[in-house]
């Protein structure tokens, strides 16, 4: 029911995945009648792999995450997060309010042992594929040993969802040096050189995109300013494109010639082809799809939470944190 168009966008991506995804089941949850309405619109209907489950309530995007937790408990989200609790679903997508569903989703799923706290990750495109970031905006203040918690999740989705053999490790810094960096930074860098992750060090805010490295770890502060940051550049340089192109006949000519070329670069830079942030380190999957998904986009956040279901990310994440922090280094 949630993000900037509701049913409209989740239904028909609901209904499209069902097509391709043979071996899925979907559950919508949310109210029964405006659900009926949208798949009767949209050509679907319930059936064996399509269920309704009815929840009264909703989370507004602008809701604070204290209230949503404590007065919204038949929300289509919380009742959403309920299920996976239950067993009843393997994984929730959700396109709405991201402070409430994950403050719900630690509430409800608890996190896992020796994770102190949930980290968002999300894949950004690079020059040379993609690369996972994390935390993107889960907690803003984040110590030390939280920034390596966010490394061992972050390069165990990377291995597990993407195949990655042994994924590269970088820590956010403002600087490749030594010495650059806050405290919480340099013992972080510390105990990631004496892990058995693949560490290569720090990177800067320029080498995220240059596909330097796999996992990319900072707090979710900078993590969130990075991406917004991106998001808007990116939206800066299509502007620009868009204004030259149309200043005067010559250039509208240019742009049609020029048009195979700018429909490949818009699909390569495309965020919605990597729509879809895993909330890691709680007992259960739960992905946040961007609020502004269209179908394609929210369709691709219901594959990746099918991904992580086939690849038991929660388990294979507690089995290797305990692991790898029982004895982990101290700084």
């Amino acid at each position: 029911m949630g993000g900037d168009f509701g049913p409209a966008i989740t239904v028909p991506a609901a209904l499209n995945v069902l097509k391709t995804e043979t071996n899925l089941n979907l559950i919508l949850v949310g109210d029964q009648e405006t659900l009926m309405h949208a798949l009767r619109q949209y050509g679907g209907d319930v059936g064996p792999r399509l269920s309704i489950h009815h929840a009264s309530q909703r989370v507004e995007m602008d809701e604070l995450p204290s209230q949503a937790l404590r007065s919204k408990k038949d929300s289509s989200m919380r009742v959403a997060i309920n299920l996976v609790k239950e067993g009843r679903a393997q994984a929730c997508v959700s396109a709405g309010n991201t402070g409430a569903l994950m403050a719900i989703s630690r509430f409800v799923l608890k996190t896992l042992p020796g994770v102190e706290r949930p980290a968002i990750i999300y894949a950004l495109p690079t020059i040379t594929g993609h690369t996972r970031m994390l935390d993107l905006g889960a907690n803003v203040d984040s110590s030390a040993e939280h920034l390596f918690q966010f490394a061992v999740m972050g390069s165990i989705l990377c291995n597990s969802v993407d195949g990655t053999e042994r994924p590269t490790v970088g820590l956010l810094n403002i600087g490749a040096e030594e010495i650059k960096g806050n405290e919480q930074v340099k013992q972080a860098a510390q105990l990631l050189a004496q892990s058995d992750l693949n560490y290569v060090g720090f990177v800067e805010g320029d080498d995220i995109f240059k596909g330097k490295v796999d996992v990319v770890v900072c707090d979710g502060f900078v993590g969130n300013v990075a991406l917004k940051t991106s998001e808007g550049v990116a939206r800066m340089v299509a502007h620009y494109m868009k204004q030259e192109f149309t200043r005067n006949a010559l250039t509208k000519f240019a742009a049609w010639v020029a048009t195979p070329v700018l429909k490949a670069f818009k699909r390569r830079i495309d965020p919605g082809r990597y729509n879809g942030a895993s909330f890691v380190g709680l007992q259960g999957i739960v992905i946040k799809s961007h609020g502004g998904a269209d179908v394609r986009a929210f369709a691709n956040a219901i594959i990746e939470a099918r991904i992580e279901v086939d690849h038991n990310l929660p388990q294979r994440i507690g089995h290797q944190l305990e692991s790898l922090l029982i004895q982990r280094p101290a700084v």
